[in-house]
């Protein structure tokens, strides 16, 4: 089979090229740098140069692919989420050029709502472009909050000797998810291929509240009454615009925070829940994020 992967060598994109490869097929990397891409290139990939900005690249790279991985790339996260829109049009328009007949999107926890879930509702955008295409079968894979964003929050616990955010009080329950355990679904979807239509699957490592999360993340580093706090969407804001994040894309987290702390979020993931659930648990990202704070 041959496969063409957006994301360059990503924290999902990475792991999830490796266990292709290793499965004997033929994989395609799409990224900006070469230098990144060179580690999967060095064991077997084809290093795909250019920007999902341009659509003839995209046609170029998905040329004779059985499956697709979209996702969306870290700077859109800035941007209006109409330009998510406008990416998904591209990534249609390079699939109906090639007839490629299958393809896996990387979306997220809350892309059920057409607003109010932050830069979320751009990935809804995203969905809705790609589900346009109605001969294509397309797997929405569906995220929790990734741990590694608690990696931003190693100054707070520094500086402050708190962990917190909008997300809601100590008692607010969250549905996490690890890269690895990503990539774990999404390589048994392209390697099954056994999805048919437009559909969805959720993928979660862990459900928590965010007390445990002080809680273990606070152990691993040796301060076990590190305590959590919830934070007002203006207290959010504030801290975001402080710590340098532009002021659009700081109102987008913010929104996120307070579709968390309300529960729109994830509304639809409880109504779908997964029956298994990843690998990688909190006390196993506690570790992880020890190694950063420590570092």
């Amino acid at each position: 089979m041959k496969y063409t992967l957006t994301g360059a060598a990503g924290h999902i994109t990475k792991p999830l090229a490796e266990k292709l490869l290793a499965a004997g097929h033929d994989v395609t990397v799409i990224g900006r740098n070469a230098d990144n891409l060179k580690p999967l290139a060095d064991k077997g990939a084809t290093a795909a140069i250019g920007s999902v900005e341009n659509v003839e690249f995209l046609k170029k790279a998905f040329a004779g692919a059985d499956a697709v991985y979209l996702m969306v790339p870290p700077q859109y996260a800035a941007s209006d989420i109409e330009a998510y829109q406008q990416l998904g049009s591209r990534y249609a328009e390079a699939i109906r050029a090639n007839n490629v007949k299958y393809a896996v999107t990387l979306s997220s926890v809350g892309a059920h709502l057409p607003k109010g879930c932050g830069p979320v509702s751009g990935l809804y955008l995203e969905e809705q472009e790609l589900n346009k295409l109605a001969d294509v079968n397309i797997l929405h894979v569906r995220p929790g909050f990734f741990y590694l964003n608690f990696l931003g929050n190693i100054p707070m616990v520094k500086g402050m000797n708190i962990i917190g955010g909008n997300y809601g009080d100590g008692q607010a329950k969250m549905v996490f998810s690890h890269p690895n355990d990503i990539a774990d679904a999404i390589a048994q979807a392209l390697l099954n291929l056994n999805f048919k239509g437009h559909s969805v699957q959720y993928v979660a490592s862990d459900v928590r509240t965010t007390s445990d999360v002080a809680k273990k993340i606070g152990t691993a580093i040796g301060n076990p009454d590190l305590p959590w706090i919830g934070f007002t969407d203006q207290q959010a804001l504030e801290g975001m615009l402080q710590a340098g994040m532009p002021q659009g894309m700081a109102e987008k987290f913010a929104e996120m925070g307070n579709a968390m702390r309300e529960g729109r979020m994830w509304e639809d993931f409880w109504k779908k829940e997964p029956k298994e659930f990843g690998k990688t648990k909190l006390e196993d990202f506690a570790k992880e994020f020890a190694v950063a704070y420590n570092s």
